[in-house]
């Protein structure tokens, strides 16, 4: 079975080589007038900028990372956490090369052209970063198996590593930096100053759209980039460790190493093809970009689940694994539909806090509090019965496989995702343009509907977190001998609370470092508000760069303690308190990080298309005190649903991961208490 494996790193390859072809398309595709291509250029030259500074932080963390693994684990472990952290910088980079090109051509093209041109430049900008995330992250655990062969599943949990830790400091830096832009101005530009989203006027305008870019991009693309490495990390190493399967469902069967370790690979390299078809598929249908968006999506999840079915019986003699697969796939799609029904404005919820808006922001923030709540019911329950359902056909292994269907197609549904920032970029840049209204009225509806897919990524990314860890957890007791974990044991208990209070801190950390910089851009907007008269009325520019520089440094600097956090906390459990305390301490963490983020992620997006709802002209529209009330609640949503959940289930993973590499060195200290 091992020559099947070729595959993987070249269908990694082909997707690579379908992401520049896309991405020479765009650059063909006219960039409108001169003011447009300022704009652009200022948008594009901030991102760059950061992302630069923001690299030099990350070397220094791999740098330390690559001493530490290779002096206290070995060297070819350190050397694939480098090559980890590499592909995934690399992939937030390209897409968010692209994504800056690609928001200008998108605006001239709803100008020239209308709806259906726009969504095409959009949506295959989007498709260069879902490719390229899928495409690096096969190449890379593809090629490190061919070159390695089954000695790579005791070492390829290094390259998981160096993803997570990159993917973790991405996700917080950029968070921060969209968030505090996007937060100082709304509040001073659209609250007190009364002006439109967008507004050139707006000292922060060009802060929030570069935002768009290092977070919702950049950042996004290395999170996503993560999931699905440690998707697959954890059925190969799963596969190793355990020798047989016997289901609740069907009968038993050999969990070969080699066949265990090639399928997950192959699956997932069958699943580029499907997305790239799923992406050439996407064509704009009477003005409705969703049913668009999804008919490339369900396209490709179905292509997956009839290979699945064929690949399973080949390796496997069985259909329980691509059952498995399916049960991922399933559960993946369900929380997308609970998503949107939570967070889109077509349905009743936001339509709620919209409504309750026109009483004030508390209630604003009350119904959307409620909301998030809510919305961790059924992807919940979707996952618990996805979890026995894949466990019932192939055991624990098959918790794995879910993981795998569930980011199959993470192509297709990184492309949706990224769609919606660059179409987001597009409308600010035509509002500073002066472009007709039509334009910015086709990229609202663009804008609006990538709001809605952006939450679907997210409900992808904290889904497959709980199947992933949950793997990776297993995988952690195959290596320090822990056969159950006991509720009567001090040690666990005390871990499992530790555990349980580390994504609230978490999320404390990156919510307060976003309400520290967005302190610094408000007070900055208001003061060139206050000093430069010439600004509101359009007889003088605002300083731009200024603001992009305060968020730039603020997110650079507030990334790194919710970074460490994640590395450091389960070293020292594991070190202080041994083993068992930190199997306590992994389950905790799984737990309460998995219904924060699912509430955190939804609330923050359903505040968001409450406001968009309200600017259609329902409730009393733009200007209104319900609009003005619904900004408040948009503002509070945005380090929810941009900084602080997202992020959440990289620290569930992250953790996990850390546990699986140093199991050894766990082992043999014993703990010191």
């Amino acid at each position: 079975m091992d020559k099947f494996a070729i595959i993987a790193p070249l269908c990694g390859v082909i997707a690579l080589i379908v992401a520049f072809a896309l991405s020479s398309w765009i650059n063909k595709i006219d960039e409108g007038n001169e003011r447009m291509k300022e704009i652009s250029g200022y948008i594009k030259e901030g991102a760059m900028a950061f992302l630069k500074r923001e690299y030099r932080y990350m070397a220094v963390v791999i740098i330390i990372l690559f001493l530490v693994l290779g002096l206290i684990i070995n060297w070819t472990t350190a050397v694939l956490a480098v090559i980890g952290a590499l592909f995934s910088i690399l992939a937030g980079y390209f897409g968010m090369s692209v994504a800056t090109k690609g928001n200008v051509r998108t605006a001239n093209a709803a100008m020239e052209s209308g709806m259906s041109k726009a969504l095409k430049v959009a949506f295959r900008s989007g498709a260069v970063m879902g490719l390229c995330v899928a495409g690096l992250g096969l190449l890379g655990l593809g090629g490190i198996f061919v070159i390695l062969g089954i000695d790579s599943a005791s070492v390829i949990t290094g390259f998981g590593l160096g993803a997570s830790s990159m993917a973790l400091f991405g996700r917080v830096g950029g968070g921060i930096y969209t968030k505090a832009a996007d937060v100082g101005a709304d509040l001073v530009g659209k609250v007190e100053a009364g002006i439109p989203e967008d507004d050139p006027r707006n000292p922060a305008v060009i802060a929030d759209n570069v935002g768009d870019n290092v977070g919702d991009v950049a950042g996004m693309g290395s999170d996503l980039f993560e999931s699905y490495v440690g998707s697959i990390v954890s059925a190969i190493t799963l596969a190793v460790a355990i020798p047989s399967i016997t289901p609740l469902i069907g009968r038993a069967f050999e969990l070969d190493a080699i066949a265990g370790t090639v399928f997950p690979l192959v699956v997932s390299a069958a699943a580029i093809i499907a997305s790239i078809i799923g992406v050439m598929m996407v064509r704009d249908t009477n003005g409705n970009p969703a049913k668009a968006l999804n008919m490339g999506t369900y396209a490709s999840s179905i292509i997956v689940i009839i290979v699945s079915i064929i690949l399973s019986k080949v390796f496997f003699d069985t259909f329980n694994p691509s059952i498995a697969i399916i049960a991922g796939i399933v559960v993946g799609s369900a929380i997308g539909e609970i998503t949107e029904i939570y967070t889109s404005a077509d349905y009743k919820h936001v339509k709620k806090i919209a409504e309750q808006s026109q009483t004030g922001s508390a209630t604003t923030i009350i119904s959307g509090f409620g909301t998030g709540m809510l919305s961790t019911v059924w992807p919940i329950i979707f996952i618990a019965i996805g979890v026995l359902v894949a466990n019932a056909f192939s055991g624990i292994y098959g918790i794995a496989l879910a993981a795998v269907g569930m980011l199959s197609t993470t192509g297709m549904v990184v492309a949706v995702d990224a769609y919606g920032p660059v179409a987001d970029n597009a409308g600010g840049i035509a509002e500073m343009s002066d472009l007709p209204k039509e334009v910015r009225e086709i990229t609202d509806k663009l804008d609006s509907v990538g709001n809605t897919t952006a939450a679907i990524g997210k409900g992808f990314a904290i889904g497959s977190a709980a199947l992933t860890a949950l793997a990776l957890f297993v995988s952690y007791s195959q290596v320090v001998g822990l056969n159950d974990i006991s509720l009567l044991n001090p040690l666990v208990i005390a871990g499992l609370f530790i555990g349980a209070m580390l994504p609230f801190l978490f999320a404390a950390l990156t919510m307060n470092s976003v309400g520290k910089a967005a302190n610094q851009m408000i007070e900055e907007v208001r003061r060139q508000f206050r000093e430069n008269k010439g600004i509101m009325d359009g007889t003088s520019k605002p300083d731009y760069a200024r603001c992009v520089d305060i968020s730039t440094k603020a997110a650079l600097k507030e990334m790194l303690a919710p970074g460490l956090l994640a590395i450091i906390a389960p070293l020292a459990v594991g070190i202080i308190l041994g083993t068992e305390a930190l199997g306590g301490m992994l389950a905790g963490a799984l737990a309460s990080g998995v219904l924060v983020a699912i509430m955190m992620a939804n609330a923050g997006g359903a505040w968001d298309n409450a406001k968009k709802y309200i600017e259609e002209g329902h409730f009393g529209g733009k200007g209104s005190d319900a609009h003005k009330a619904a900004v408040v609640g948009d503002t509070v949503g945005d380090p929810f649903k941009d900084t602080s959940g997202p992020s959440i289930n990289i620290l569930i993973k992250l953790m996990t991961i850390v546990a699986v590499v140093f199991a050894n060195l766990f082992v043999s200290i014993g703990g010191l208490i």
